[in-house]
């Protein structure tokens, strides 16, 4: 359902998108698939490309300012506020500059990253709704333009995995669906984390 006079992309997912995603959901009688709401996580006009240097994430290309807001419901995992970020240094684990990482209701974490500012109020472990704000556009840490990179990926340690929390599945085909008006054409990320998960495990790098 697309909110008139808004950017927001509301997306219910049900068992039929599940099953347009090619999700099994086991044998046996059938069982009532959970239901979320997905949001697209910049207000206002943006684009993205299907491809992403290095490992899978996409780079949300968007005028810096423009609000950024959960995608589902969930809960603050981690953020910063600081801008640690030293090209001389070229550390993996501050190159996004300001963030925010969510673990959504669906067991999803969901990162976004470059931020110009983190919102009011916000710390691990508050919740928060689709389509909350959690912070704004902008071009802090390793960052050449304005854009959001924005992860998908389980929570394996919880906090620190900075490797894990950038991304680990492609976010674009979600993204592409959360911004259809068709419900049963929206795709959630759950079953391909959870798949990938079960194949990997959450490996440990320093």
């Amino acid at each position: 359902m697309r909110t008139r006079g808004s950017h927001l992309w509301l997306a219910t997912v049900t068992a039929t998108a599940l099953a347009i995603a090619g999700v099994v959901l086991g044998s046996g009688p059938a069982a009532a698939a959970p239901t979320y709401t997905y949001v697209f996580p910049v207000v206002g006009h943006s684009g993205y490309a299907h491809k992403h240097h290095g490992y899978p994430a996409s780079d949300i290309i968007a005028a810096c300012g423009l609000p950024v807001v959960s995608p589902v419901d969930g809960v603050v995992l981690e953020l910063s506020r600081v801008d640690k970020w030293d090209p001389k240094v070229n550390d993996g684990a501050t190159r996004g500059g300001l963030f925010v990482s969510i673990k959504g209701v669906d067991g999803v974490r969901y990162y976004g990253s470059h931020l110009s500012k983190v919102a009011r109020g916000l710390r691990p472990g508050v919740p928060v709704s689709a389509g909350q704000r959690i912070g704004n556009v902008g071009r802090t840490g390793d960052a050449g333009a304005c854009h959001l990179h924005f992860g998908i990926s389980p929570v394996c340690a919880g906090t620190g995995d900075w490797w894990i929390r950038r991304g680990i599945v492609w976010p674009w085909p979600y993204l592409d669906t959360w911004r259809k008006s068709d419900p049963t054409l929206h795709r959630s990320p759950q079953p391909e984390v959870r798949a990938w998960l079960a194949a990997n495990g959450c490996p440990a790098r320093n």
